[in-house]
């Protein structure tokens, strides 16, 4: 059987903040893959350090110790310029807080990423992308002039666009209602169905983690639970027990 390639894994991450009495250990000794062709769902109580999780495999935060690895480049090894370029030209992110550029329109905002990398733009992709996240009508429009879930959707196609090695997701669809959510989960699980992507999200919706082939849960800085094909029953029932225990 062929051995299934890891889009990034994490080799015994710590990752510490604050030093002596008030250091604070946010990832205890993390080691976990990300296959390639998947959407993973992280989750997990409030300071379990799911984000800080996040953030260190994207390059968005340095490890105290072990390392992260997008592909076979190990992030530890890279300047400050390297990490950039390797944020810019092989990894999408989406945030809750959209991360727009308020003077540029919903179609130079969803292209900025490639037209600073110098990447083409696969028209026909581009047009499946913000017609499915129900953009096609707003592209003229600047951030101020859309609401919050167009917002929302139009990171989420700046993020599909430029079809990334790895698409990152911190709460993607924390501020949407429950059709827009939908449309955006309907979208990443296309991306990966079809289109061979990979997509990590972290959230604190059941829902939203249903759609993941696998959902990796933590507790206080620790993987502790994993669920294949998952039911939003069987992470409800998952989440219960680890707010218990907490």
């Amino acid at each position: 059987m062929a051995k299934i390639q890891s889009a990034a894994r994490a080799v015994k991450l710590v990752k510490t903040y604050g030093t002596g009495d008030t250091a604070v250990e946010a990832l205890k000794s993390i080691s976990i893959k990300f296959r390639k062709q998947q959407f993973t769902a992280i989750m997990g109580p409030s300071g379990s350090g799911k984000s800080t999780l996040m953030h260190c495999m994207a390059g968005l935060d340095r490890v105290t110790r072990g390392a992260t690895f997008i592909g076979n480049t190990d992030l530890s090894q890279l300047n400050d310029r390297q990490m950039t370029a390797l944020r810019r030209d092989r990894l999408g992110f989406i945030f809750q807080s959209f991360n727009l550029v308020p003077t540029l329109t919903a179609a130079e905002n969803i292209t900025l990423p490639m037209n600073i990398a110098g990447k083409r733009v696969d028209k026909k992709w581009y047009r499946e992308v913000t017609t499915r996240l129900g953009l096609a009508e707003r592209l003229k429009h600047r951030p101020a002039e859309l609401s919050g879930g167009q917002q929302q959707r139009v990171a989420c196609a700046r993020a599909l666009v430029a079809r990334p090695e790895i698409i990152f997701g911190d709460e993607p669809t924390g501020n949407l209602d429950s059709n827009s959510s939908a449309e955006v989960l309907d979208i990443l699980r296309t991306a990966v169905d079809v289109y061979d992507q990979t997509v990590v999200i972290v959230t604190h919706d059941p829902t939203a983690a249903s759609y993941a082939d696998r959902v990796v849960f933590l507790a206080d800085g620790k993987i502790v639970r994993a669920l294949s094909s998952p039911t939003v029953e069987q992470i409800l029932w998952v989440m219960g027990q680890l707010e218990t225990r907490g």
